[in-house]
This record gives C-alpha cells, structure tokens and sequence, in this order.
C-alpha cells in the first residue's frame, strides 16, 4: 500500500469522525434548545422528550470515541493530526455533559411544575442566560469546525457574560426565597438549572480552548483570558 494511499485513508478517517462530532455537537444543540422551550413554556411533554433523548447523545459518544481508538491504533499520528484526536475526544466529553446538563434543567423544569405555581417564579432572566449559552457553544462549535483561532480567543472573552447572569440570578432567588419560604423548593430547582446554565458555558470555553490546543500547540487550560494573548506569542 503506498504511502499517498494512506494518507488519503487517514484523511477520509478524520473527516469521517469530524464529521460525527459535529453531529453530536448539533443534537446537543437541539437537547439544549428542547430545554429552553421546556423552561419558557413550563412544558412536560417536551422536558420529558429531552431525558428520553439522552441515551442518544451517550451512544454517539461512546462511537466517536471507539473510531478515535481505531485511528489512533492503527496510523500512529504525531503532531496536530494528534493534537486534532486528541481536541476532539476531549470535545465530545465536553459534548456528552453538555447533554447531561440540559437533561438536568429538563429534570428541574418537571420538578417545578409538579411543586409549584410556574408562572410565578422569576425564570425570564434563566431564559436569556439559556440562550447566551446556547450561542455561545454553537459559536464554539463553529470556531471548531474551521479550526479558528481568533473566533475562539474571542469566546473566550464572552464566557463572563454568563457567569455574571448567574451571580445576579442567585441574589435574586435568595430575595424571593426570604420573602416567602413556600418559594424555597422551586427555587431550589431554579438553581440548579441555573447552575447547568453556567456549566453549559464552562463546556464551550473548553471546546474554545482545544481550538487553540490544535492549531498552536499551546495548552491555555488555567491560563487566565490575560495571559492567553501573551501566551501565544
């Protein structure tokens, strides 16, 4: 077998497995959009539809990673083609918890609407932190794709947002929850889904860092948005 031959082989695999982490990476979008809509609507039909799908995300990871374990054994990359395998295993970890995060706020969505009154509790500001998040990993998936560097160093800087929606959202809760003790349980669970929100934020900023990880060889994990710049001269 000739030495092109192979190299046309190895880029079919990694254009193959690319291709299914996009995929993986699309279905979670739409897990995270099903959950939104289950939190606006307070719908138990469509947060039941969200847990039901889990399973699908769980299988498409544990797929991906046994082509990984295929490509890897077989053609003994070196270099980016290894940075590459290596960015996308890690990617659809990040992927995978992703989806156990929107199940999450799926679950949280079906404890609220069989504890209390919906309609009365502050969820509006949990809507748009959503789909900050939402963006904000569609965004990171995109960068992915193109192996962009700037487009992520940019979304490294847009995190904050999220963080900041969640510190305003948890000292609004603890007033409600002062004012009235009957609050405190669906509130509770307006916590956690708040806290899936960042979480979901915190797994973009990781698919955001693996672009840099690629395509510059530098791991910026615990790198401070500062010192990232510098980092990579």
């Amino acid at each position: 077998m000739t030495e092109k031959h192979l190299s046309t082989q190895f880029d079919s695999e990694l254009t193959l497995v690319s291709t299914q982490l996009m995929e993986l990476g699309g279905l979670v979008e739409s897990q995270i959009h099903q959950a939104i809509y289950a939190l606006s609507q307070f719908n138990m039909e469509v947060a039941n539809h969200v847990s039901e799908n889990e399973h699908r995300v769980n299988a498409m990871e544990v797929s991906i990673d046994h082509e990984l374990f295929s490509i890897i054994g077989q053609r003994q990359p070196t270099a980016r083609d290894l940075r590459l395998l290596i960015s996308i295993s890690k990617t659809t970890a990040n992927l995978e918890r992703v989806g156990d995060e929107a199940e999450k706020i799926a679950r949280m969505v079906r404890s609220i609407i069989q504890t209390a009154t919906p309609r009365s509790l502050p969820s509006l500001e949990l809507r748009v932190a959503a789909e900050l998040a939402s963006g904000l990993l569609k965004k990171t998936l995109d960068a992915f794709a193109r192996l962009d560097v700037e487009a992520a160093m940019a979304l490294l800087k847009d995190d904050h947002q999220i963080d900041q929606k969640f510190d305003g959202f948890v000292r609004k809760l603890i007033t409600y929850m002062m004012e009235d003790s009957r609050m405190i349980s669906p509130c509770l669970d307006l916590l956690f889904i708040a806290k899936a929100i960042e979480r979901i934020g915190d797994h973009a900023k990781n698919i955001a860092e693996f672009v840099i990880y690629v395509v510059k060889g530098e791991d910026v994990r615990h790198v401070s948005r500062e010192n990232i710049a510098s980092k990579l001269q």
